[in-house]
């Protein structure tokens, strides 16, 4: 199994943070997303993923792109532990919550539409920055509605998994995070946990050393 991946990206984030609940080992593969306008871009890795986007898994002889197919795809392949619930509502929250992250708030904060808006003249940092803040109070209504020791109710779920990267993100983007005092409460319960933490940017090859 190889993941294609790049330490910053918070689609490869989540990946590595299901692969490391589930006890998968693989093969890190670097793709740079800045290096030399951006490894995703060369041929060889375009042939994995025409989108040029990380992150990329191969495995059963597949290669696998966008993360919460690939998320999926690894609860279903490799069921223990679930991270999706067996009650229906509970099951249709916690895909609720992915998709506020993978399509309300993730996009928003790409490189590439961050370095449109900066060649049309705007400020992209400040745009991913209030995409990040609008993002947040909707998890934050969704936990306090639905949430318990987790973002949808105590067990560990996809939710999760999305939740942690996109915390991650907003610190680097300098959001304010003290109107958000579930969210705060339940990333930091998490990024204790072994998994959790082997997955951090910081903690992998590609980052830097200083």
């Amino acid at each position: 199994m190889k993941l294609y991946n790049y330490f910053r990206s918070s689609c490869s984030y989540r990946v590595r943070i299901a692969l490391a609940l589930k006890g998968l080992a693989y093969e890190y593969v670097v793709v740079h997303l800045v290096k030399d306008g951006g490894e995703q871009h060369l041929p060889a890795f375009l042939q994995k993923n025409p989108m040029a986007q990380v992150p990329v898994l191969e495995v059963d002889g597949l290669c696998l792109s966008q993360s919460v197919a690939i998320l999926e795809y690894l609860d279903e392949r490799y069921p223990e532990p679930p991270l999706l619930p067996k009650d229906l509502v509970a099951r249709a929250r916690v895909r609720a919550a992915v998709e506020a992250v993978n399509a309300g708030i993730q996009p928003l904060q790409n490189l590439s539409l961050m370095n449109e808006i900066k060649k049309m003249g705007g400020d992209g940092h400040a745009f991913a920055k209030a995409a990040n803040e609008r993002g947040l109070v909707a998890l934050e209504e969704m936990a306090t509605a639905h949430g318990g020791e987790r973002l949808v109710g105590d067990e560990t779920s996809l939710a999760d998994v999305c939740l942690v990267p996109q915390m991650y993100s907003a610190r680097r983007f300098g959001v304010d995070l003290a109107p958000f005092p579930r969210l705060v409460a339940i990333d930091a319960a998490l990024t204790a946990h072994p998994a959790f933490a082997a997955a951090h940017p910081d903690r992998q090859p590609d980052a830097p050393t200083a």
